[in-house]
């Protein structure tokens, strides 16, 4: 789902006022919300119900995929190059431990990575859609309505109740 490109900015004082006019927001079916903060805020998460990333998943993946690598890997070449010494057998796997641990690790780092990138659309070719104010910098926190002009004044209105400082909208 793309967001509309016309919104309704709301500029906001106190983390308590933006909290509210998100969460009016969201109660009057307005869900496509960007939100500015100068730091993050757990309560701002709260008020947009954001889901759980699912860069972890991402993690476990490459975290599975470089532990069957790291055995696959010592496992063959075990079987390639046969070293029989004192009676042990040719497939040891504490032996492997190691190289299957450490690609564990690598593995899992990097699919992280990557999965930071792809859940998080990066990079960012186009214009950014919705409208930035420069006190969100300096403390003051933003809430953009991605909604059509037809919804311009509902919108005002919410944000203006919640104790909205400053109104701007984005034609």
């Amino acid at each position: 789902m793309s967001k509309a490109s016309t919104g309704v900015l709301g500029v906001f004082a106190h983390l308590d006022t933006a909290t509210e006019a998100i969460t009016r927001l969201r109660k009057s079916g307005y869900d496509s919300l960007t939100v500015y903060s100068p730091t993050p805020r757990h309560e701002l998460e709260e008020a947009l119900e954001v889901p759980e990333s699912a860069v972890r998943i991402f993690t476990l993946m490459g975290a599975f995929t470089g532990s069957a690598a790291g055995a696959s890997l010592a496992i063959w070449a075990s079987l390639q190059w046969p070293l029989i010494v004192g009676g042990k057998e040719i497939i040891a796997l504490p032996a492997f431990s190691v190289i299957i641990f450490e690609l564990t690790i690598l593995i899992g780092a990097l699919s992280t990575v990557a999965g930071l990138f792809i859940t998080s659309r990066l990079p960012r070719i186009t214009r950014p859609e919705a409208l930035y104010h420069p006190s969100f910098s300096g403390g003051n926190f933003g809430v953009f309505a991605h909604v059509g002009r037809d919804r311009f004044p509902a919108v005002s209105d919410i944000m203006t109740a919640s104790g909205s400082e400053e109104v701007l909208l984005d034609q």
